[in-house]
């Protein structure tokens, strides 16, 4: 079906929308010039803020110029998707490490988050940072937070690295899902507060599991099987944990991914093995899925996901610029549809442009381009 159906289908008021995006966006020259004039000490905080703000203003006018429903700041303000938002919490340090993560072609920059006290969400930095994005964004759009999944805060900690500093503070691995649970409540109620009507958890997590990273330790003897489900339960009670008992207009998504690093990947491997407890037991609106490569696998681990969320399927890669053909995206829709009814769909890039400032490598141009295809397929098939 190539044509808008003659369907009636449900019409999205919150994200996720018929097209929507993962979040992050290449950093403008501009910006990457003045980090880098701020780490030489050449500009101070006030002055880097001040192309910030320009940045994820203009930013804000292109995705609402582009027709995006649900808008964000680009995440402009971080270094990575994941780590300002640990070093933002109370109890927490920034911590260079011998090695940094391992991607198919290449490893990042060596940094991490490691625990130095109990944790707290008290005057996390986000909050400030919504605030902004919010005052400047147009009244018909909704603005997304997006955050790392707190089971994605358990698995840095858990990591051999960090694991003495953890343990020091949380004994138990039961202690540090409470601790990370309650500092991730608190940020999200605050957020809230401010105005925030969407958060998004980002989550590789599931990803790295998929791929068999059975998470053991030094000295831990536990079968990799028993391991495996282990981590599963546990990163789904931090996630439920974190987002239960929260206002009930607020709409908590999640995005699954596999790693996006310099347009090169983590890990791979389907669904299969995660979808129970992913797909059915946590508690999230809707997931953000990766699939815009083998890498991820067959749509049939959808059936599980619970009759009252929503899937977008990521079928449009942000790895590289090269457009892909929109027959063969409306195929794939249709294909995922035999699973999970088309009007439980939407559409997105597999993940966002830039999961860290490096960026993955595309113009922005080619960025644009890529929102522009989901969009006009998303009008093709649910007439968005």
């Amino acid at each position: 079906m190539s044509e808008k159906t003659a369907v009636k289908f449900s019409q999205r008021t919150t994200s996720p929308f018929r097209y929507d995006v993962v979040g992050s966006f290449l950093r403008p020259e501009s910006l990457k010039q003045a980090r880098e004039q701020f780490a030489a000490n050449e500009i101070n905080a006030v002055e880097l803020k001040a192309v910030e703000d320009q940045a994820i203003i203009e930013l804000l006018r292109n995705e609402e110029k582009a027709g995006l429903k649900a808008v964000t700041d680009g995440e402009f303000r971080r270094s990575w998707w994941h780590l300002d938002f640990f070093w933002g919490l109370q109890g927490v340090e920034k911590t260079a490490l011998n090695n940094g993560y391992v991607f198919h072609d290449e490893e990042t920059r060596a940094e991490s988050a490691r625990l130095t006290g109990q944790l707290s969400g008290a005057n996390h930095p986000f909050v400030e940072h919504f605030k902004f994005t919010l005052a400047h964004a147009n009244d018909d759009v909704v603005v997304k937070q997006t955050i790392p999944a707190p089971a994605q805060f358990l698995a840095e900690l858990q990591r051999p690295e960090n694991l003495s500093a953890t343990q020091a503070q949380y004994p138990t691995d039961d202690e540090l899902i409470e601790g990370i649970a309650a500092a991730y409540h608190q940020v999200i109620l605050d957020l809230y507060k401010a105005g925030c009507r969407n958060v998004q958890l980002d989550d590789c997590t599931w990803g790295m599991l998929v791929s068999h990273h059975d998470g053991a330790r030094p000295g831990d003897e536990t079968p990799a099987e028993e391991k495996l489900a282990i981590l599963k339960q546990q990163y789904v009670t931090v996630n439920n944990k974190a987002i239960a008992d929260l206002p009930a207009d607020l709409t908590v998504n999640t995005h699954i991914c596999r790693g996006n690093y310099h347009s090169t990947w983590a890990s791979a491997g389907g669904y299969e093995t995660v979808a129970d407890p992913l797909f059915n037991q946590e508690n999230v609106s809707a997931y953000f899925l990766e699939y815009d490569s083998e890498r991820a696998g067959g749509f049939e681990p959808l059936k599980k996901v619970s009759t009252d969320k929503l899937v977008v399927l990521g079928l449009v890669t942000s790895k590289t610029g090269e457009l892909e053909a929109p027959q063969t995206i409306i195929d794939r829709i249709h294909e995922a549809g035999k699973y999970v009814p088309l009007d439980r769909l939407c559409l997105s890039t597999q993940c966002g442009f830039a999961s860290t400032e490096e960026g993955n490598i595309l113009t922005e141009e080619q960025q644009w381009a890529k929102i522009a295809l989901v969009k006009d397929v998303a009008n093709q098939v649910w007439g968005a």
